[in-house]
């Protein structure tokens, strides 16, 4: 007569061990992503507020105006689309500061929409 054989398997012990160490290794990586993630935003949005402010400036040369809204800057090509700010997720967010004098235009400057301080502890409309 064969002994029939028991299922193999796990033990309650064997798992527990096994979660204990994924949440370790969780533990350790999880705050470095997160980090990782806020360091790429903000980087993002510096470089996006260079690309808009370069695109003004341009503008402001060619034409001897700043240009009235935003938009204008696509419609002359300046710009193919106008970028998201990556703290937002949203194009529309963008500050727009105007020049002292009215009668150059209406854009002289953006600024971030987004609420709170970078890593640096400067506030994002700040920038």
């Amino acid at each position: 007569m064969t002994i029939p054989r028991q299922r193999a398997g796990f033990t309650l012990v064997e798992l527990l061990v096994v979660l204990a160490i994924i949440a370790t290794l969780l533990s350790l990586a999880a705050p470095r992503y997160i980090g990782s993630v806020d360091k790429a935003k903000e980087s993002v949005l510096r470089e996006n507020l260079a690309t808009l402010r370069s695109a003004i400036d341009k503008y402001y040369g060619d034409t001897g105006k700043y240009p009235a809204a935003l938009s204008d800057l696509i419609a002359k090509n300046y710009l193919r689309r106008i970028p998201v700010d990556p703290v937002t997720d949203s194009a529309t967010t963008w500050i727009v500061v105007a020049p002292a004098d009215a009668q150059k235009g209406a854009v002289f400057d953006v600024r971030s929409g987004a609420s709170g301080k970078g890593r640096d502890g400067a506030a994002y409309r700040d920038w």
